[in-house]
């Protein structure tokens, strides 16, 4: 059965049409990237997926239940979480504080996930060890807002994998990053999402073909092709439409 599975959706906003007969699935354990020009409609799927917009047609299923139209809160507590393509941290808080605040909402989501005794001190040891993970122990006492952007990128994935979800959907993680940073961010995202499933979008073609196993172009609204990176790369439609303007 597929972890997330998207039927014929639809989404316009007061007559303007957005997305237009949208399908994707998503297998556990698969990486998948969702590319396409400036205005494809990508981010409005990611979106409608997670709940901030309420599909005009169509059916959102995840692990087998119907969230077609539940709001965000709800859809986050059945284990999707999602970054922002604009960094969402609490910038006045330290790095600590912000991962600790999304284990502490994980913990709400999960009731029973750590024992009474030693409470605190198990939701310190998981919000160290996800510091650890993507590299920021050693700056958890500094303000979240002093970090540099390809820092504070890697601060929201960690609040993103922190809710430990079942899917992860990151919505442009390496926008504004230099190269170099890009090259960091493709290694931890490899690293924080081992052995989950995964829903990217990104500009970069570097990005996506080291990253992901699967992709979905969007072209306008509408789903020019999906497949492997491979037969996306040598997809003539692709090509003409994406691939070749990228690379101009």
């Amino acid at each position: 059965m597929p972890l997330l599975e998207v039927t014929d959706l639809y989404k316009d906003f007061s007559g303007l049409k957005v997305l237009f007969g949208i399908d994707l699935k998503l297998e556990p354990g698969e990486r998948h990237a969702v590319i396409g020009p400036n205005g494809a409609g990508k981010s409005t799927l990611f979106n409608v997926i997670t709940g901030k917009y309420v599909p005009s047609r169509g059916k959102i299923t995840f692990k087998g239940k119907d969230i077609t139209g539940l709001p965000p809160h709800k859809i986050s507590r059945l284990g999707l979480a999602r970054s922002f393509q604009v960094t969402n941290i609490f910038r006045a808080m330290t790095v600590f504080e912000n991962v600790r605040n999304a284990v502490l909402s994980r913990e709400g989501k999960r009731h029973s996930i750590f024992p009474v005794l030693g409470k605190l001190r198990a939701i310190t040891d998981e919000t160290e060890r996800v510091l650890d993970l993507i590299g920021l122990l050693d700056r958890k006492d500094e303000p979240a807002g002093e970090l540099a952007h390809g820092h504070q990128r890697a601060l929201e994935i960690g609040m993103t994998i922190a809710m430990d979800p079942d899917l992860i959907l990151l919505d442009e993680p390496t926008a504004g990053m230099s190269s170099k940073e890009s090259r960091e961010a493709v290694g931890l995202i490899e690293k924080v999402t081992e052995g989950k499933t995964l829903l990217i979008v990104e500009h970069d073609m570097d990005v996506v073909f080291s990253i992901a196993n699967g992709i979905t172009v969007i072209y306008y609204g509408e789903v020019l092709a999906s497949g492997s990176p491979e037969a996306i790369r040598s997809d003539q439609r692709v090509k003409d439409a994406y691939l070749g303007e990228e690379r101009e």
